[in-house]
């Protein structure tokens, strides 16, 4: 049995690995100023003795006063909404919340994992995206708060690796989705899925022509504890590589929810990524590791926990 921090722990994947960890065997110490996290996510959690939940702003420190053997650090805000809307505290638990989690791990010769993102690559000119590709990212354009701090924060891993031989990771996310993820979220999947729910048109920025690649939740995670329990330091890219254009997305959760609803157009955000799809040939070949779930079987499943939310909700 491990005994592990996760940070971000009451967020939509931090709880999905909380979940995971203590399913096979480990203790969870899950840290979350809910900001963005909900008690919601956790709460089938909180009745077990090895489950310990502390509410706390990782960037003002974290007092975890127990040797602990893994430190996930997952704390940030991750949906366009939530960064643009929190520029600052995304800035700030990139940075600060990062060295803090890193020095947690250091004080105990932990492994640490940095939950880094796709976003690094920002509006990738090689596709697919592999790890060595450095990114074109506007540092300057509203989205920078995120890139840019999960940028420095991989930075910052890689200077204490180098400097005092921390056993550090760092997984870059890929679009993810799945049950837990919140419907207000205000990522693509979830948004489709409320608006086709509700009979709403469905909204596809731009002419729907940029693409995305989409990661189940259950997946996603398989390949962040591969990443966890192995020595590698190197980036690793988890996700589906599956590449869907908006409107290819929009026209599937309309069949697969069964909704009558339309699709409409609006402007193309600020430095939107016009194509996005990771290369999983690392992973595969250190971590042997690869997505099982299809975006059609996930979308049911997601679709199906939405529905039990409403009903749950009303009830």
């Amino acid at each position: 049995m491990k005994r592990v921090v996760v940070t971000g722990g009451a967020g939509f994947v931090g709880s999905h690995l909380c979940r995971a960890l203590l399913a096979r065997g480990d203790e969870v110490i899950a840290v979350d100023n809910l900001v963005t996290g909900r008690l919601r996510n956790i709460e089938d959690l909180e009745a077990m003795k090895t489950f310990t939940f502390a509410r706390e702003d990782v960037s003002k420190g974290i007092s975890v006063a127990t040797k602990v053997d893994l430190v996930l650090h997952f704390a940030s805000p991750a949906s366009p909404p939530e960064y643009l809307g929190l520029p600052l505290e995304t800035l700030d638990v990139g940075s600060i919340g990062t060295r803090n989690a890193l020095d947690l791990a250091r004080l105990y010769d932990a492994r640490f994992v940095l939950a880094s993102t796709s976003e690094i690559y920002g509006d990738p000119q090689v596709h697919p995206q592999p790890e060595s590709y450095f990114g074109n990212v506007n540092s300057v354009g509203p989205r920078a708060v995120y890139d840019e701090a999960k940028r420095f924060a991989e930075t910052l891993t890689m200077t204490y690796h180098r400097l005092y031989g921390l056993r550090t990771g760092i997984v870059r996310i890929f679009n993810t989705y799945g049950p837990g993820l919140a419907p207000a979220d205000g990522r693509v999947v979830s948004n489709f899925l409320v608006q086709a729910i509700d009979g709403k048109p469905l909204t596809v920025y731009g002419d729907g022509s940029q693409t995305r690649s989409f990661c189940y939740v259950d997946d996603e995670v398989r390949g962040i504890l591969a990443l966890a329990d192995s020595e590698v330091v190197e980036p690793v890219n988890i996700g589906n590589d599956g590449e869907y254009t908006m409107l290819q997305l929009a026209q599937l959760v309309i069949e697969v929810t069964g909704s009558s609803s339309e699709i409409v157009f609006e402007p193309l955000p600020a430095d939107d990524p016009a194509r996005r799809r990771p290369d999983l040939t690392r992973a595969r070949e250190v971590l042997g590791w690869e997505p099982e779930i299809d975006l059609r079987e996930g979308l049911a499943r997601t679709h199906a926990w939405y529905l039990e939310e409403r009903k749950r909700d009303i009830a």
